[in-house]
């Protein structure tokens, strides 16, 4: 139960800066009537513009931020003062004080509970604050509008069923409980798009982690081609060390060295005769020379003894044919010294040869070198320990592939994807169920509560005797009937229409309080005194009675006519002097 305490007000509208309040807490059935002194007073009868209305336009503003009316919010700022406008409400709903004060210049929005601040950063600019409005708002459970229908019953309010139809239905769905099918809904969806965001984080992880692993896959298979390379040149190069220390172990190596010695020994006497082959060569070269000389020589010897030249045959003098013949026999002499100097050079390298001897055939080896097949033994040594170490090598592969293998590959899981597309099907599901027109569930909380608030409308048009019958369809669209025809809401006259305003009302505040709670308090505007004849009157003062007797509620009825006030338990005066409003009441003011 939601139980509305005192309202407070200043500079609120018509009231002034000395704050007014009124009790909500008393259970009874209040007369509100106005007394403009401005105007005259009492003797005048003046009753209007005196603020009556400014008590649940400072209720609504409490609660809502908003008048009843489309008043915009600086316009609520009492215009003399202008400034300093503070409503404040105190209420308790199931055992916990709530006290909300809301207003202007300074904007203003203080929400606390059992004394303690509601800690929500405001909106300065314009004097609310989003959170702590939904968190007030998710209190009383009702919407604006619904709070026109259910607490404040005033003729500023169009009526129900002068609205538009989609309007009209979403009253209706909100009565009804639908409306929280859709605040469901709405929320499901929320969470729907949350799941959705999952799934999708979910789906890009997976895809990443199938594209890191195929790339590490592509990596590993490059590394196992390297490693299959690197084995096989391993055993390639082990085949080439083994062969080549097999060929070299074969080799006696002391025959190989004497061997050597034996092919330089055959190099130096082959050396030695071809040298000495040279040498005979060119001295029997040089000797058919010079005797082929001493030939010509002898020749031209003759001649000069005939005293005939050698070259052209004419006579020579004495003197001069001595003179060459001298030279050539001279140089005959030289020839023939050469020729036996070379046949001692002769014999000198024939003997050379003599003494070398037939060579004998030149031995085989295997290295190129005498210093080659010296280092035979270290060449082993070292093609060994080169064989050693390349069977020590480890494939330098190995290790990176078993790294990829065991750390970077990542398991490709589905289980939560799986989950979240189970919670995708089960919510859109819910969903279905929330927002389809034709579900079960929708129709059966619409047979259920119609039908009470159509029993409901039945009862109090009877009681405020209205012969009409009204009655909601399971559309959600409302027929009128009187004695079988059809009609209007614009067919009734205006005590009619205030009859069935008040009937609906009333039925719709019924179905309020039994889906979701209680609430004290109720203000009915002038409906009861406009237009209404006296039957009407005094059957609606009678039910108004009862629900402040039987279900201790406060009802306020505000009014222009005097002779309710033998009707009433109480009466509150709202009295308008020098341009400001006061409120005649008990109630302890602390500002």
């Amino acid at each position: 139960m939601i139980k509305i305490k005192d309202l407070t007000v200043k500079n609120f509208m018509s009231v002034g800066n000395q704050t007014q309040a009124i009790n909500f807490d008393k259970g009874e059935l209040t007369l509100v009537l106005g007394e403009n002194l401005d105007l005259g007073g009492d003797d005048s009868g003046s009753r209007n513009g005196t603020g009556k209305t400014t008590i649940v336009n400072a209720l609504s503003y409490a609660i809502y931020g908003n008048a009843l009316t489309n008043i915009k919010r600086d316009n609520l700022i009492n215009k003399i003062n202008g400034k300093g406008m503070l409503v404040t409400i105190n209420f308790e709903k199931d055992g916990v004080d709530y006290k909300i004060e809301r207003g202007r210049k300074p904007n203003i929005t203080k929400f606390t509970i059992n004394g303690k601040d509601f800690e929500e950063d405001s909106d300065e600019s314009q004097g609310d604050s989003r959170e702590t409005q939904k968190v007030i708002e998710e209190l009383f459970g009702m919407s604006h509008d619904m709070f026109k229908h259910l607490i404040a019953l005033n003729t500023y309010t169009e009526p129900f069923l002068a609205l538009k139809n989609n309007d009209q239905r979403a009253i209706i769905e909100q009565l009804l409980g639908i409306t929280l099918l859709s605040e469901k809904a709405e929320c499901l969806k929320e969470e729907m798009k949350i799941n959705r965001d999952k799934m999708s984080s979910e789906n890009t992880r997976i895809e990443t982690v199938k594209i890191s692993n195929e790339k590490i896959q592509q990596n590993i298979e490059s590394l196992e081609r390297k490693q299959r390379m690197w084995e096989d040149q391993k055993v390639s190069a082990i085949d080439e060390l083994e062969s080549s220390i097999k060929i070299l172990q074969e080799i006696d190596i002391d025959a190989e060295i004497e061997a050597h010695k034996c092919l330089d020994d055959f190099n130096k006497k082959q050396s030695a005769i071809a040298e000495a082959k040279r040498w005979i060569a060119n001295i029997e070269a040089d000797d058919s020379k010079q005797e082929k000389l001493i030939e010509k020589l002898d020749n031209e010897i003759v001649l000069l003894k005939e005293h005939k030249c050698h070259t052209c045959g004419q006579e020579l003098h004495d003197k001069k044919q001595e003179e060459i013949l001298g030279a050539k026999e001279e140089q005959k002499q030289e020839a023939a010294e050469q020729i036996l100097a070379n046949s001692t050079q002769l014999e000198e390298h024939q003997t050379v040869i003599a003494d070398i001897g037939e060579l004998e055939g030149c031995p085989p080896t295997q290295y190129d070198t005498l210093e080659q097949a010296l280092q035979h033994r270290s060449t082993v040594e070292g093609l060994e320990k080169d064989l050693q170490a390349k069977k020590d090598d480890i494939n330098p592969y190995s290790e990176q592939i078993t790294e990829l293998k065991d750390t970077a590959i990542q398991e490709v899981s589905f289980d939560l994807l799986n989950e979240l597309t189970k919670v995708k099907d089960h919510q859109d599901f819910l969903y279905k169920l929330l927002t389809n027109k034709d579900s079960f569930v929708r129709k059966k909380i619409i047979e259920q509560n119609l039908a009470y608030l159509n029993q409901r409308i039945t009862y109090y048009l009877a009681k405020i005797g209205l012969p009409h019958i009204v009655e909601f369809q399971n559309d959600l669209s409302v027929v009128i009937t009187q004695l079988g025809q059809d009609l209007d809401f614009d067919n009734l006259s205006r005590g009619e229409r205030n009859r069935l305003i008040l009937s609906m009302s009333w039925a719709f505040r019924d179905v309020w309080e039994s889906l979701y709670h209680s609430i004290n308090l109720l203000f009915i505007d002038e409906l009861v005194d406009s237009g209404m004849d006296s039957a009407g009157v005094e059957s609606s003062i009678g039910i108004l009675k009862k629900m402040t007797r039987e279900r201790q509620k406060n009802v306020f009825l505000i009014s222009h006519r005097d002779d309710l006030t033998s009707r009433v338990n109480h009466v509150l005066k709202v009295i308008k002097e020098n341009g400001f409003t006061s409120y005649s009441n008990d109630v302890e003011i602390v500002e």
